[in-house]
């Protein structure tokens, strides 16, 4: 008989059974279709040997003006900047003590019969919270003057009835509680101020053990933070200045004014940084160590640590540990104990960088040694004028260069607006109050509960909320911006869950995918249940997905049900419209561009190069990459026929392969019934392997394999080797009915 083709269609389809796939391909890993034929993907290496805390949720890179490329790492613990293989730690500071106090000022005495012109208080720099102020005007602003005459302008104060709570800027917080405007005062004076205010950072440490108690009052840190004391003293014996004085992870929160830290020897953070955990050698007090650290001590807190696992629902369970007290409330909706998730931009050459639902900051890459500077405030530039205080998103439009805000706090408010867009003014990260001379200004979108997340395109950024999707356009002067409703109806799975390719742009919605190339549209998907019906939607925020545009590619990165983390990927072709999908642990991905390779965070605290080799680099040596592509079942015998197969004539090519006799495993197995076992022959042997050099081809091999149906599987799992597969071929005879 003559030798029959085994031609398969492109992409893998799990929307059918197997059977009913027929002519098709069914399982996949690690295999991507080029020009409609299955290959194997490339490989990975690592950046450097060095690793980063924290699970990576966002990365981006861009180069500056004197041609540096630096690439930006967002963790749940810190923030840094890459560059030469090597982690330079950015991570905003939130106080620095015993500078920053929390100082408590009663005022007494005073009568009012009308507008409350200004609050006066004897210490400069102070930011004061009025509680349960009565005010018949505004109240206009507090004038710290006595000891430098900085003024310190209210916001969210309304201008008449009960004043709540606001939230102001700089480090002292003073209340004041009680005042009623009930006449007409010009000023009001502190008459008493009560101060519980220690200037000291004490240490103490037990013989025998390598924990240090430190006591600051109200240190607001929580377990997990990093904090670098200077100006320490040693303790006497084996806690010595140079152990003390350099930066810690907060070993446990005993309470508002004590917590626990593990001495250690002298060493950077990111030289005790192995395999992304934080692994110090611990120093051992002794019975000298009975000092207290001198009364200098300053201690520089960064940004508490953020939530590496969503957390929902009420009750016991949800919430970080310790959030409040014993027997307490647990109605959370975790707003506060969501992922942490950063967004960020470069402004020139510059970052701005916040994270979602929280802070805006700002990062300078000038200088002579940029990377020893850390993030700053965004309200604390020079010049800043009603910078946002808090947003879900960063974005800077590259057409005409506004810094953009989602979800921001609305000018002259403190507290976030999940719908509302702000602006600064062009070319100006700073200037965000809206004035005749400039384009600043909001916008507030119509539709849903909040803003989840931006894709910028070409034409347009695409702005979704969690029920409708609309495009922003820049317009200019007067209105800046518009918003264009394009589709309610709509889902989207996460922050990171969206991304533009050629002007369109692809997203994970809750069951089903999405494109936007002009129109919004659901885009058919062959392997649709396979991921949505093994997928964990607690953990849906870590949903990544990225460009691969060296091969027309769109990659989800998505927990399956049985993992609280990254397991898993499907892929989406928008040349050849066809998708695979596989199993790879990589929380953040960004594309070829400024690096030569896409660059991808792996959980195991490392970024790793991709599409370079074929090897899984992430052990010493690379280890095998297993790679395999598995038909549907095909009809070789007619009715209640057998039949029966004798050589497969294999085509395949061994592309760039770096192994000196590349090979692969094809396996043909067969079946008597669409829904019965694989068949195997009496000795099991139905794989044939054949070794061969580089870009040559086995002529043949011999197998003895009978059945109705056979399904086809071509699996590599050596180092060294890439393959991609043609039109193989088999040799079919009649074998009779039994």
């Amino acid at each position: 008989m003559p030798l029959s083709k085994l031609q398969f269609k492109p992409g893998v389809n799990r929307e059918m059974t197997s059977y009913a796939n027929e002519g098709g391909w069914f399982d996949c890993d690690m295999v991507r279709f080029r020009e409609g034929m299955p290959e194997k993907i490339g490989g990975w290496t690592k950046v450097g040997s060095n690793s980063f805390l924290g699970s990576c949720r966002a990365l981006h890179s861009w180069r500056t003006i004197n041609l540096n490329n630096y690439l930006g790492v967002g963790t749940n613990i810190k923030y840094y900047i890459e560059e030469g293989e090597g982690y330079s730690d950015i991570t905003p500071l939130r106080a620095v003590t015993p500078l920053d106090r929390n100082i408590s000022v009663s005022i007494y005495g005073a009568s009012a019969t009308g507008e409350v012109g200004e609050v006066s208080a004897p210490m400069e720099n102070v930011s004061i919270t009025l509680t349960g102020v009565t005010a018949f005007s505004q109240i206009n602003y507090v004038d710290a003057q006595s000891e430098g005459g900085d003024i310190v302008y209210l916001t969210g104060v309304s201008a008449s009835g009960e004043v709540g709570d606001g939230t102001f800027i700089n480090t002292l917080p003073v209340e004041v509680n009680g005042l009623e405007a009930t006449g007409d005062v010009g000023s009001v004076n502190v008459v008493t101020t009560t101060v519980d205010f220690d200037s000291e950072i004490l240490f103490s440490a037990t013989d025998g053990s390598s924990t240090v108690s430190v006591n600051d009052i109200n240190h607001g840190a929580v377990t997990g933070d990093f904090v670098t004391f200077t100006d320490a003293i040693g303790l006497g014996g084996n806690i010595t200045a140079e152990i003390l004085n350099q930066e810690y992870q907060v070993a446990l929160v005993v309470d508002e004014d004590n917590y626990t830290i593990v001495a250690r020897t002298v060493a950077s953070v990111n030289s005790i940084t192995i395999d992304g955990t934080y692994t110090p050698t611990p120093v051992v007090a002794n019975a000298s160590d009975t000092g207290e650290g001198g009364g200098s001590t300053i201690g520089a807190y960064q940004i508490n640590v953020g939530v590496d696992t969503s957390i929902s629902g009420n009750g016991w369970g949800a919430g970080t540990w310790g959030r409040g007290t014993w027997g307490s409330a647990a109605e959370i909706s975790t707003e506060s104990d969501t992922l942490r998730i950063w967004s960020h931009d470069n402004f020139g050459e510059d970052l701005i960088f916040n994270v979602s639902n929280g802070p805006v900051y700002y990062w300078d890459a000038s200088g002579t040694n940029p990377k020893t500077k850390r993030g700053v405030l965004l309200t604390s530039l020079t010049g800043a004028s009603n910078a946002p205080t808090v947003a879900t998103q960063i974005m800077v439009s590259d057409r005409d260069r506004h810094v953009i805000a989602f979800g921001a706090n609305p000018l002259g408010s403190s507290t976030q607006d999940p719908l509302l867009i702000r602006f600064s003014s062009q070319e100006n990260a700073t200037e965000w109050t809206p004035t005749p001379t400039n384009t600043a200004g909001d916008l507030r979108v119509g539709l849903g509960s909040k803003i989840v997340c931006a894709v910028e395109t070409r034409q347009q950024t695409l702005v979704f909320t969690d029920a409708s999707v609309h495009g922003m356009q820049f317009l200019g002067p007067p209105s800046t911006f518009g918003l264009n409703l394009l589709s309610d109806n709509i889902s989207i799975i996460g922050i990171n869950a969206a991304a533009s390719a050629q002007d369109r742009v692809f997203w994970m919605g809750r069951d089903e995918f999405y494109m936007f190339d002009g129109t919004v549209r659901k885009l058919p998907c062959t392997v649709k249940d396979y991921v949505f019906s093994d997928f964990n939607e607690s953990q849906a925020d870590k949903v990544y997905c990225s460009t691969n545009t060296s091969f027309n590619e769109i990659w989800w990165f998505y927990p399956s049900s049985s993992s609280a983390n990254v397991d898993r990927y499907v892929v989406y072709n928008y040349v050849l419209n066809l998708w695979t999908y596989g199993t790879l642990a990589r929380t953040a991905w960004t594309d070829v561009g400024i690096m030569e390779n896409p660059i991808a965070a792996g959980a195991d605290g490392y970024l790793y190069y991709h599409e370079d080799g074929f090897d899984d680099g992430s052990t010493t040596p690379a280890s095998a990459l297993t790679a395999y592509i598995e038909s549907s079942q095909l009809d070789i015998g007619e009715g209640n026929n057998f039949s029966f197969i004798r050589r497969l004539l294999p085509d395949i090519t061994f592309r760039n392969s770096t192994a000196i006799s590349p090979l692969v495993i094809f396996t043909l197995k067969a079946r008597n019934f669409p829904g019965g076992p694989y068949l195997q022959t009496e000795d099991s042997s139905v794989v044939k392997t054949a070794s061969v050099p580089v870009e040559q081809f086995t002529q043949q091999n011999f197998v003895r394999l009978r059945g109705r149906s056979i399904a086809l599987r071509v699996e590599s799992d050596t180092t060294g080797v890439g393959w991609r597969l043609g039109t193989p071929r088999i040799d079919i005879r009649p074998d009779g009915r039994r």
